[in-house]
This record gives structure tokens, sequence and C-alpha cells, in this order.
């Protein structure tokens, strides 16, 4: 990794996003702030640009085959290619999150963006990273996506409240993500998995207890792993999530 290493961070304009935009462009790259509303999107780069940030925004909707593209069009086309994807755009489904209460539409679109969203941007963003000389990938799940954990306890604080959409699909993500890093074993890409903890963002209402600078540290950990660093992983600060 380099200063002329070319990130892109989805749902980069506030919260944990924007703090691994800052981090990493705190390193001396490029960053792109991925995000699908025009004004904060442009807000936080020019507060990133204030910072020292070499900072771009990337109009992106990751639920959006054709804006998905075009992102990664002009990424090529402007930048010149793509080292590091973090993909951290997310959304809960809204409430409530019983699952005897959810719907079927919460569920659906908490599915899209949160895990096909992701396929798509790693689908379009591939052929610029292979051509990258230390791709890395990271999948910014939750460790309420935790089998084992929601298994073993119901401490909110390890597994979240009741939630038949949000936390299903941080499990569909780390499934798909063990399915990436099989595929790309064989290649430079390193693709892993990154929990935040409980971060107080907008998206649990700020209940969380941890900030988003401090949500960011694995996604940055992961960004910046070197040429023998883990694949098919799932972290958060203390180490390894157990599945």
């Amino acid at each position: 990794m380099s200063e002329n290493t070319i990130a892109l961070v989805t749902g980069a304009n506030k919260g944990i996003g924007y703090e691994i935009a800052a981090g990493l462009g705190a390193r001396g790259w490029k960053v792109g702030v991925g995000a699908r509303d025009d004004g904060r999107r442009e807000a936080a780069v020019e507060k990133l640009r204030a910072n020292g940030v070499d900072a771009f925004g990337v109009p992106l909707d990751v639920t959006d085959d054709a804006g998905v593209a075009a992102a990664a069009h002009l990424i090529e086309e402007v930048h010149g290619g793509l080292d590091v994807l973090v993909n951290n755009a997310g959304i809960t489904g809204g409430m409530p999150q019983n699952p005897t209460e959810v719907s079927i539409d919460q569920m659906r679109a908490a599915v899209e963006t949160n895990v096909f969203g992701v396929v798509r941007v790693i689908n379009a963003m591939l052929p610029l990273l292979r051509r990258s000389a230390a791709p890395r990938i990271v999948n910014m799940s939750s460790g309420v996506g935790s089998l084992a954990r929601q298994t073993a306890t119901d401490d909110p604080l390890a597994v979240g409240p009741i939630s038949g959409a949000y936390s299903p699909t941080k499990t569909y993500l780390n499934a798909v993500t063990i399915q990436y890093a099989k595929e790309l074993r064989d290649t430079n890409i390193l693709i892993n998995l990154g929990c935040p903890g409980f971060v107080a963002t907008d998206l649990n209402g700020f209940r969380g207890v941890r900030t988003p600078e401090e949500g960011a540290r694995i996604a940055i950990s992961l960004a910046t792993l070197p040429d023998d660093g883990p694949t098919g992983g799932y972290f958060e600060d203390a180490g390894l999530i157990p599945w």
C-alpha cells in the first residue's frame, strides 16, 4: 500500500463509513465517498478535504444495477483503478423486528441493501481490483450475525435485540463472503468481514456504546492487511468472531 492507493467506501457520508474514509485518507490514500444522497455526499467530501484527505465523491446507490456500474466506470475513467473496497452501506429494514411481526417487504429491503448490494458492488469493482498490486475487500458485518453467539447467549450487548430482518442479513453476508474467499483464494485479493461493535449511529438511534471512530478501526485494519494477511475471516477488534 502506498500514497497512490485508491479506496472506495460505501455509505461513507456519515457515521462509521465517514470515519473509515477519514482513517484511510489519513494514510495518504485517495478515498472515494460512496453515497446516494448528493448533498450529504458532497458535504462529506468537503469536510474530508478540509481535514487534508484526498477525497472524491462517488454517486452510489448499492441497490441500483445501473448506478453501481456507472460508479465503477467513473472510478476507472477518472481515477484509473481501485485497490481497496469497503462495503459499509447498510440498513436495518425498519421496525418492528420481531419475526412474528416483521414484514416480508422489510426483510426484502434489508437483504437488497445488506447482501445483494454488497454482491452488486463487489462484482462491479472486481475488474478494477484484479489489476491492483494489493487488493483488499472489507465487508462490514456485525457480531449479531454470529449464529454461535446468537445460540449461546441472550445478552443484548453480544447479540443485539431480537431481529427478524437485520441480524439474518449479516449471517447471510457472512456466508456469501466465505464463498467469495473460496473463489478468490488463488488470487492476491484478500476479503474479510469486520464487526465495528455497538456503535452510536443513527442506525440504532445512537444507543451504541462505541464511537464511530472506534467502530472504524476494524475496517481500517482489514483494509491495510499485508500480503500474507488472512482472507475469509470474521473479525472484531478483539480478534476472530465465532461463526
